[in-house]
């Protein structure tokens, strides 16, 4: 029955109201943390860096590093510092030696970072080549073309290793990302400026994924020298954040990336949400009493424009990561500010990150962020370090401000909320609003084999032989330290999680305790059953021998295993017994071990095998064996010295 030209119109308005409510849904979608990569003093890794802030650790240090000729004060001295500064892995970014000698270490720390977090999200890179990816890198300090200039080392990789613009462009084109790739300098608030835009371009679909974060290097003790005569030091070498005694903040260096994608995709991909991004805002301060100097206003301002854009009422946040610096002037500043925002809340814990690792400057918000991700994800907020009286000008009992003097619990509320400030001495100021992941990830299936039936092919790989060694006794170490995982989750995450390099190593297991064991032996020479390990061979044709005649489970490991150096033909197979340990990889025909029980085994002990010997495995086939992506160790990068 035709429609009478009123019901028409009625339906076509009711379409384009669910067309505007769609658009506008897309404005606002919750953007997903799926990984974490991080270097920060005294913590090379998420987990070493939960640690330290759990313990309450204090990560400033001396080095020589930062020391000047002339006679200097000792607190220049002081700082947060990383190791590596002059070793990196060239080979494994395909960087010749002399471009590596001309590459800032920024850059250097940027590459390993960005695989890291990617490895930390269980997404293989090669799996996201050409994919429309976006990086987005906080950068200010350009401390080694100083130096390189200094030296006259001027050639042809001189601006190309060195210039901010290549800070994100050097991993969009290692990757070989095509979203876009954007460096932003607004001091201590860029890299919470580039989470920011990575919001925005992750919610303009102008790209499906982003790496966002920041990174800053102390090489130049000028700089250092710079910041004290300009009473930005702290003579005490620590950030004292909200004390009465706070004079000044300490130098520190890092890097850290979050992989972020909209919440909807990664349901979608099953990925590890390891929180929520609700909204963000940025501004700028405008004109202040000097240039440096922060304005309470813009940064209430951008706070209450954080939580307009995230649909999220000031009374709902219950923990915020402050920028606090530790300065006198800046710590008032910003505490007026929060007190205006805040003054309806019960309780806001207030959170100081610096007070354990120092002022990263450009990297600075990324660690705030972090830290606020993992505080949410262990419903736990660290204690703040050197805070004995808190600021006397400050009314404290009439504001619903709390200082953490030791670890609390976080109280549930409905659900977690917390804000993270980053205020740049540019006057550029960043806030984001962040919600704990709570239960959103589809749960993986759960393994459907017996008991009897429940073995799993556990991979590593790597670009050489010592890397691969190594990367078995970190993951050895690794279960050592955590016996609650889940041998279906670990397969899963090394299979799918990881891309596959030349050197390899397979494992048929039945346990934790069993993988630990076996990767034990493996490590001190011994020859465990159902292990392989070696080089691939791209030329060589692969066969299999295995026990029993059946077609079924031929052509099931002949749809598993793909190879695009050779058509892999298992049609002439010879079928046989075999109780061979293969200590020399390199056979071109592989044998079953002891017997196998059932076509399970079989079909393991087969792709195990066919993987050392190079064979391209479909891991999406094995998916319905269990498992979810998990935090494991990253790869172990093979270092030599780079420095002119």
């Amino acid at each position: 029955m035709e429609l009478s030209p009123t019901k028409k119109a009625l339906l076509a308005l009711k379409q384009m109201q669910g067309k505007l409510d769609a658009l506008e849904q897309a404005k606002s979608e919750p953007i997903a943390v799926v990984g974490l990569g991080c270097r920060f003093p005294s913590a090379n890794n998420p987990q070493e860096f939960w640690q330290l802030l759990s313990d309450g650790q204090d990560a400033i240090s001396t080095s020589v590093r930062l020391q000047l000729d002339t006679p200097t004060p000792d607190y220049i001295n002081q700082g947060g510092f990383v190791p590596h500064l002059k070793e990196f892995d060239a080979s494994f970014f395909r960087i010749a030696p002399k471009e590596a000698t001309r590459l800032d270490p920024q850059q250097r720390l940027l590459l390993e970072v960005a695989w890291e977090s990617l490895e930390n999200a269980a997404i293989p890179a090669d799996k996201i080549e050409k994919s429309s990816t976006g990086v987005f890198i906080g950068a200010s300090a350009i401390d080694y073309w100083h130096q390189l200039l200094s030296e006259n080392e001027i050639d042809a990789y001189l601006t190309t290793g060195n210039t901010h613009s290549l800070a994100s462009g050097r991993i969009s084109h290692f990757f070989d990302f095509t979203g876009p790739s954007v460096s932003i300098d607004t001091a201590c608030s860029s890299s919470l400026v580039a989470v920011h835009l990575a919001i925005k371009s992750l919610r303009d679909r102008e790209c499906n994924m982003a790496l966002a974060g920041g990174v800053n290097r102390l090489i130049s003790p000028k700089i250092s020298l710079n910041f004290a005569r300009a009473k930005m030091l702290s003579p005490d070498g620590r950030c004292k954040t909200f004390d009465e005694t706070a004079n000044g903040f300490v130098r520190s260096e890092g890097c850290g990336i979050v992989v972020l994608k909209r919440l909807s995709d990664a349901i979608a991909s099953q990925d590890r949400i390891r929180a929520v991004i609700l909204g963000s805002a940025t501004n700028q301060d405008g004109r202040t009493s000097s240039i440096t100097t922060p304005s309470s206003l813009s940064q209430q301002a951008v706070i209450e424009q954080a939580l307009a854009n995230s649909k999220v009422e000031a009374s709902q946040v219950s923990y915020l990561e402050t920028h606090g610096t530790g300065t006198s002037l800046g710590d008032a500043i910003e505490i007026e500010a929060l007190s205006q925002v805040f003054k309806d809340n019960e309780e806001l814990i207030l959170g100081a990150v610096k007070t354990n690792i120092g002022h990263l400057e450009s990297a600075s918000g990324i660690a705030s962020l972090i830290k606020t991700v993992l505080t949410l994800e262990n419903q736990s907020i660290p204690a703040n370090l050197h805070l004995k009286q808190p600021n006397t000008t400050v009314d404290w009992q009439n504001l619903p401000f709390q200082l953490p003097q030791k670890a609390i619990a976080w109280k549930q509320t409905a659900p977690r909320i917390a804000g993270v400030s980053g205020f740049g001495f540019s006057g550029t100021n960043a806030h984001v609003v962040v919600r704990e992941s709570g239960n959103l990830e589809k749960d993986g299936e759960i393994g459907r084999h017996t008991d009897e039936e429940n073995l799993y092919l556990f991979t590593l790989s790597a670009k050489s032989k010592k890397a691969l060694d190594c990367l078995a006794s970190d993951y050895a170490d690794y279960l050592q330290l955590h016996r609650d995982l889940l041998i279906e989750d670990i397969c899963f995450t090394t299979n799918l999680g990881r891309s596959h390099f030349n050197y390899r190593l397979a494992i048929v297991v039945s346990s934790v305790k069993d993988l630990q064991t076996k990767l034990t032996q493996h490590i001190y020479k011994e020859t465990p059953s159902h292990l392989w390990s070696g080089k691939t061979n791209s030329n060589r044709e692969l066969k299999l021998a295995l026990i029993g005649e059946n077609k079924e489970l031929t052509e099931l490991i002949k749809s598993i295993v793909n190879n695009s150096f050779v058509a892999l033909d298992l049609a002439d197979i010879c079928w046989n017994i075999g109780e061979h340990e293969i200590d020399n990889p390199q056979e071109n025909t592989i044998y079953s071990l002891n017997e196998p029980k059932n076509d399970w085994q079989i079909l393991l002990l087969g792709l195990a095998q066919l993987y050392v010997l190079g064979g391209k495995i479909d891991w999406e086939r094995l998916k319905d064996s269990g498992g979810k992506k998990i935090t494991l160790p990253t790869y172990a990068f093979q270092r030599k010295t780079y420095w002119i």
